[in-house]
């Protein structure tokens, strides 16, 4: 959800931690699962999972070079195992020549943009990592220490662990200099959107999200006409197949050309119309959920599409769901650890359950800038607090209070007061806009970016031993 710029940033620290420059990267990071996403992902679900795991590194070998840097086989099975893990639940596991050749690619990706991000004197240091870590061990619930001893049976020492950590830390934070930060939006650009959606459209023709899954079907540079055909033929046979019934997310990863492989059954995501290729918006427009396209080209090849979802945009409602709520915060000390501080959250908990006033309790015992106003927050929008915290607010009903709460503040416990839909203000619509407009504008540039950094990269694969 949008970050307001209208916000009140004199509210206590919680609230303001959005607008703290040193927190900001890492947060960004952490929020976009770039990091978390990627990498809680290792935790193996069950034992036989991280046996099954400790037993694909039996024997090691090269299998490529980037710009004279190596990668192993085991370096390919673990990051087939965390592809694996990001499988949608029911989504047919891809067959294993093509989820190895997956795993490669995106490893050769990962070693390039990490060698770039070195040789821009990207570094990352130990305090963030750390950060990362206890991050990591929160979204799974579990210690720090559990955390290791999870790495640990996949075969995966802690030092190991946290230098991948390190790792993705340096690759996110290039990709923010680099795309993110290319990614601007003009004043103009916002204004012409807006025009655009409040044009006097008919509701028919209003704003909708789509959730796309793609194939392609590449086709080279300077193909000749019989090979342009033969690929054509071949798009329009993985499409028929489609239509009478396989299962796309299979076709997808089997035959997929695209330089995901076709991981996630070529889903694309849920998004706005607008940030898809125009493309691909024209070709579905008639198109009802589950419906395949028949192959459309561009200049990356022949692409087959298919709606999973189509729904109207809520953008027009310019409505935002806001929270009332109070916490009651104690900050980690070398007086007060973590089992201490929810202890004794847990006590106030039953006190206010008993009957206790919560303002009452925040006044006397919590450590934030709130406790004068009873913990109270005021009124905040979506994206206005850390992560951790919103996804517990977000799951509270109305005078409900939470479990304790760990973030890197503290302690906490919440409680929603009240919840309300308010009217975007213009500001807030416009800002709303420029978000969606620059996610839109970064995702192309990553696309382009990424194939940039690859094509400049020595590559050299290599065969297994005979």
């Amino acid at each position: 959800m949008t970050n307001f710029s209208s916000m009140n940033t004199s509210k206590p620290l919680l609230a303001r931690t959005w607008q703290t420059p040193p927190a900001q990267t890492f947060q960004r990071l952490v929020s976009a699962g770039l990091i978390l996403g990627a990498l809680a992902c290792w935790l193996p679900s069950t034992p036989a999972a991280a046996q099954g795991a400790s037993q694909t590194r039996a024997a090691d070998y090269i299998v490529a070079v980037v710009n004279s840097e190596p990668s192993t086989s085991n370096d390919v099975q673990l990051l087939k195992i965390r592809i694996e893990r990001q499988l949608p639940p029911g989504a047919p596991k891809p067959d294993p020549k093509t989820l190895t050749q997956q795993a490669l690619d995106q490893l050769i990706n990962e070693k390039a943009q990490l060698q770039q991000a070195r040789d821009n004197g990207i570094r990352v240091d130990d305090a963030d990592v750390e950060q990362t870590e206890q991050s990591i061990a929160r979204q799974n619930q579990i210690t720090r220490d559990e955390l290791v001893k999870r790495v640990a049976s996949e075969g995966l020492s802690a030092s190991a662990f946290r230098e991948q950590l390190r790792n993705q830390l340096m690759i996110s934070r290039l990709r923010e200099r680099d795309v993110e930060n290319r990614a601007r939006v003009s004043d103009t650009e916002v204004e012409q959107y807006i025009l655009n959606q409040q044009g006097g459209k008919p509701a028919a023709a209003a704003p909708i999200d789509l959730n796309l899954a793609m194939i392609l079907v590449a086709v080279p540079e300077n193909a000749s006409d019989k090979e342009v055909a033969e690929r054509q033929a071949k798009a329009q046979q993985i499409s028929q197949r489609a239509k009478n019934g396989e299962s796309f997310a299979t076709l997808a990863t089997t035959f997929s050309q695209a330089a995901d492989k076709g991981a996630n059954g070529g889903e694309m995501g849920l998004r706005p119309a607008d940030r898809y290729p125009t493309l691909f918006v024209e070709s579905t427009q008639s198109l009802m959920r589950g419906d395949v396209s028949a192959p459309v080209r561009s200049g990356a090849g022949f692409h087959i599409l298919k709606v999973l979802e189509k729904k109207q945009s809520e953008m027009s409602s310019a409505l935002v769901t806001q929270t009332r709520a109070r916490h009651i915060l104690l900050r980690l000390s070398k007086d007060l650890n973590e089992n201490a501080a929810r202890n004794s959250l847990l006590n106030l908990k039953r006190r206010i359950q008993a009957g206790t006033d919560f303002a009452d309790l925040a006044r006397q015992f919590s450590q934030d800038g709130s406790a004068q106003a009873g913990g109270d927050l005021g009124w905040a929008s979506p994206g206005q607090f850390v992560p951790e915290f919103e996804e517990v607010m977000a799951r509270l009903r109305p005078g409900q209070v939470s479990e304790p709460l760990v973030s890197r503040f503290g302690v906490h416990l919440i409680q929603v007061m009240e919840r309300r839909d308010v009217p975007l203000t213009l500001r807030e619509q416009r800002e709303m806009v420029r978000n969606q407009l620059r996610e839109k504008k970064a995702d192309e540039l990553f696309t382009s970016w990424v194939e940039e950094l690859r094509g400049r990269a020595y590559i050299e694969l290599r065969d297994p031993p005979q």
